[in-house]
């Protein structure tokens, strides 16, 4: 049969003369660089089909590979261009090396090909991804300046554009838009290319109403659908965050076509119908079927956890909350691969827990499930590790009691009584255990094949009677395994006689489970084998001797005292705090914490309306010369920054005054002090530089009196081993004297005219705080009560400064209190310190406010998420600062 030419062929053809016309010019052209038709043409077609081309393709090839592995977060609205990931570069940096020799070769051999510039343009992109970003800016600038061909010099000026908006030099972007506004003639693909890095631009500048018409602009240049279908699926979000979702739904749909990912088609589909129909639906059993459809389809098996939460949110809309945490608990435990979205599930958990069910110690465990899944990079980890800190007290406290109050009652019993309570625990979980097994077995179907597969087909019995498919027995045989042989790890040669009857005993308190079934993981098959504890181990448990018993009391005593701070300052709850504290009182009547206590009391009170007067009244009685009592009696006296700047200017004059043996003159400016300003961050100081002058002027035992009641009180720990040093030494000697070497460490720091040092160390002592430059990093502002109660108006001037100077960062603003006097504003998350220390110096340098004063503004420093964690336990500020200064 014979084949008519076609238009391939006949190129094909064509392709092969030409090659072989240049195989045959080039011979003359490479030993000539003569501007002649030939050269030209050889060099032209060389550079082009060659050097040039793979090149370019190479570039492709890293773009592809940073969209491909970029994970889409889908609950958020995506970012115009992929985020580049410099490890994702670092990993195909030999796909860089070779765009770079390629590009350089079509420069270096093709001289006077037209393909120069454009290869040189290659070179510039090469650096823009190696990082080297000066090189790369010079390079767009020189092709600018010097290109002949437009549409080299309009893609040099918009990729410049790009690398000014990537290091937020945006008044450099600003002339590069300003000056391409005014050049003709741009071609398509370049006009493409600018609308979307404008709305880039945007996008870093945090001008989200500009963003959506930059990509209307990019849509009408682009030819590539699957580009297409990923601008219409951002439109789609924006339009649904804005409440437009007649128009949220169309860009949706739209996204759909261009082949998109199976993934970005599920999130358009399940989108679509939420700001279709589902919002907005009275006909609750149609969404939820809609919702249960999705979920039953097999396609969708990666997304279940999404279609639950989804349904949960929804649920949650319609105020069926319990639905909703079910829903968000399911959709936790469905096996997938992103772990973000498992962190949105668990930090909602949290939210739900917190503020709707007031449930403290699972919002713990809620948020520590969602910082394992994110990122320390990721926009909320941040925010969720700062906020965690609370919680991670409230668990140790809330937990340490509910433990020792259990086993403290169970003390109290005869060993008789002991043995019989922890033999009834372990037949009551016995019983527990296999009746789950059994309810579990009871919830499995049984197909109509699978009796058969139970004894390969041999028809033996049902599968409820085979061992390995039966739950029950499986329980059943793990609790006789235990009683037998005790809990033992599982391992090779487990019947060794030289391994201990009580090698792996389980040391669970009988009365201290958390019931967080909703908060872990597993499948519930993977519970059936549990092991019950020991009983031994658990009669071991119980403080039967004394001394165990008085430090589990002791324990109790700072536990009920430490929740009923946080409850009050921290957590916002004032009528939970009231009944901590109270129970303190009523059950350690002589705890010495009980000054403190009743004034927290009374500010709790007093936010209740319950009458205060009564622990004012307390105070007085019990108390007339604490600290705390003279802060209810003088509430109008100055407290805050001012109160501590005072407070530290007067303890550096006592001091003085001390170090000259002027004692009276000493203590008549403590007393002052601490009369004007009873609580300020300096009060401990100045209360043990007090007891320093008692020693002086008043009897050994008045002075070790005081030393006791001062380690009873204070929460320093640098003061707290200061006072027992001196405890120490004046139990071991003959007289009132106090140690020079002892004193010397009172010292007051010199020439900074700011605050004395707490209490200097002893030298080896180690610092709490480590240097972790890498680490995730947060700016802290102190502020007092006062700032604090106007901080709304300085949290909107931060956010305006954010958005002017740091939009791209996605920075979070809040504010908690450290201690009964101070506030700290938190500003996060910066991914290492030197990030964090560059928004410092910008904020000390350009941030301005006429509520922050400039003494205030000075104070804010950076500090690590670990570091944080150890500020917001031990509450001394200028602790860290001493670290700070050394380290940062």
């Amino acid at each position: 049969m014979d084949h008519q030419p076609t238009r391939d062929n006949l190129y094909n053809a064509f392709i092969s003369i030409l090659t072989a016309f240049l195989l045959l010019s080039g011979l003359l052209a490479c030993s000539s660089q003569k501007d002649t038709f030939t050269n030209r043409l050889y060099h032209n077609t060389t550079a082009r089909f060659n050097a040039y081309y793979y090149a370019k393709e190479k570039i492709k090839e890293l773009e592809n590979k940073l969209a491909q592995e970029y994970q889409e977060d889908f609950s958020q609205v995506l970012p115009v261009f992929y985020p580049i990931d410099s490890s994702i570069i670092e990993a195909n940096e030999e796909l860089l090396v070779e765009a770079r020799e390629m590009a350089s070769k079509a420069v270096d051999w093709h001289k006077i090909s037209k393909w120069v510039d454009p290869s040189y343009l290659l070179i510039g992109r090469v650096d823009y991804y190696q990082a080297k970003f000066d090189e790369a800016q010079n390079t767009f600038k020189y092709l600018n300046v010097n290109s002949a061909q437009d549409e080299v010099r309009h893609e040099s000026l918009i990729r410049l554009l790009k690398s000014f908006i990537d290091l937020r030099q945006f008044e450099d972007a600003n002339f590069v838009v300003d000056y391409l506004s005014k050049e003709p003639s741009i071609s398509r693909e370049n006009k493409k290319l600018l609308y979307t890095t404008l709305a880039y631009y945007y996008e870093a500048r945090g001008e989200t109403d500009m963003i959506v018409p930059s990509l209307f602009k990019a849509l009408e240049f682009t030819d590539d659908k699957a580009e297409a279908s990923r601008i219409n699926f951002i439109l789609g979000q924006m339009y649904q965050l804005a409440g437009l979702d007649a128009f949220a739904y169309e860009y949706y749909q739209k996204s759909l076509s261009g082949s998109p990912t199976y993934e970005r088609t599920f999130f358009a589909q399940l989108y679509s119908q939420q700001v279709a129909e589902l919002e907005k639906s009275k006909d609750l059993k149609r969404v939820g079927d809609y919702y249960d459809n999705l979920y039953a389809d097999n396609k969708n098996v990666e997304f279940r956890d999404v279609i639950l939460f989804e349904k949960g949110r929804f649920e949650k809309k319609q105020g069926n909350l319990d639905e909703a945490i079910r829903l968000y608990s399911k959709a936790a435990k469905q096996p997938g691969e992103n772990d973000r979205q498992k962190g949105y599930i668990y930090e909602e958990l949290s939210e739900v827990f917190l503020r709707e069910k007031e449930d403290f110690l699972k919002t713990k465990y809620y948020l520590d499930s969602a910082l394992a899944k994110f990122k320390e990079t990721d926009r909320n980890y941040a925010s969720l590790a700062s906020r965690k800190v609370v919680f991670d007290q409230y668990a140790e406290n809330y937990e340490l009691l509910t433990r020792n109050d259990s086993l403290l009652r169970l003390s109290q019993l005869s060993a008789a009584e002991q043995e019989a309570y922890v033999d009834t625990y372990l037949a009551q979980e016995e019983e527990r255990l296999i009746r789950e097994a059994e309810e579990a077995s009871e919830k499995k179907t049984t197909g109509i094949f699978d009796n058969l597969l139970a004894f390969g087909g041999s028809g033996g019995g049902s599968t409820s009677s085979f061992y390995w498919d039966n739950p029950a027995a499986i329980q059943r045989g793990s609790l006789e395994f235990s009683r037998t042989w005790g809990n033992r790890p599982l391992s090779d040669n487990w019947r060794s006689s030289n391994r201990g009857f009580q090698d792996n005993t389980d040391e669970t308190s009988p009365s201290t489970a958390v019931e967080a079934e909703d908060l872990t993981e597993t499948s519930s098959e993977a519970s059936f084998a549990t092991q019950l504890p020991d009983k031994s181990s658990l009669l071991s448990q119980i403080p039967n001797e004394p001394e165990t018993r008085q430090k589990m009391l002791e324990e109790t005593e700072n536990a009920y005292f430490n929740l009923g701070k946080l409850l009050y300052f921290d957590l916002k709850r004032p009528e939970t705090a009231i009944a901590n504290l109270e129970k303190l009182i009523d059950e350690f009547p002589e705890t010495p914490k009980k000054p403190e206590a009743y004034y927290t009391l009374y500010l709790a009170s007093r936010d209740l309306n319950r009458n205060p007067e009564r622990y004012a009244q307390l105070l007085n009685t019990e108390f007339p010369n604490s600290q705390f009592t003279k802060s209810v009696n003088n509430p109008e006296e100055v407290s805050g920054s001012q109160a501590n700047f005072e407070s530290a200017q007067n303890y550096k004059k006592a001091y003085a005054h001390y170090g000259e043996g002027e004692y009276a003159a000493a203590r008549g400016i403590i007393r002052e002090t601490l009369n004007r300003y009873p609580l300020s961050k300096h009060t401990d100081r100045l209360l043990l530089l007090d007891i320093l002058v008692a020693g002086k002027l008043e009897s050994v035992d008045q002075y070790k009196e005081r030393l006791e009641g001062f380690l009873q009180n204070a929460q320093d720990e640098k003061l707290l081993e200061f006072a027992g040093n001196l405890l120490q030494a004046v139990s071991e000697g003959d007289a009132s004297d106090v140690p020079e070497e002892q004193t010397a460490q009172m010292g007051a720091e010199d020439g900074s005219g700011e605050e004395a040092e707490t209490a200097p160390s002893t030298p080896g002592d180690l610092s709490p705080y480590s240097e972790n430059p890498s680490q995730t990093h947060i700016f802290i502002l102190p502020m007092g009560e006062e700032l604090a109660e106007n901080v709304g108006n300085l949290t909107a001037e931060l956010e305006n400064f954010h958005t002017a100077n740091f939009t791209n960062e996605r920075l979070r603003t809040g504010t908690i209190a450290l201690n009964r006097e101070t506030k700290i504003l938190i500003i996060s998350p910066f991914p290492n310190a030197e990030k964090s220390l560059e928004y410092l110096d910008t904020f000390l340098n350009s941030f301005n406010n006429d509520s922050l004063p400039e003494e205030i503004k000075n104070s804010s420093f950076v500090i690590s998420i670990e570091n944080f964690q150890q500020l917001n336990k031990r509450k001394d500020l200028e602790e860290y600062r001493t670290f700070y200064e050394q380290a940062y």
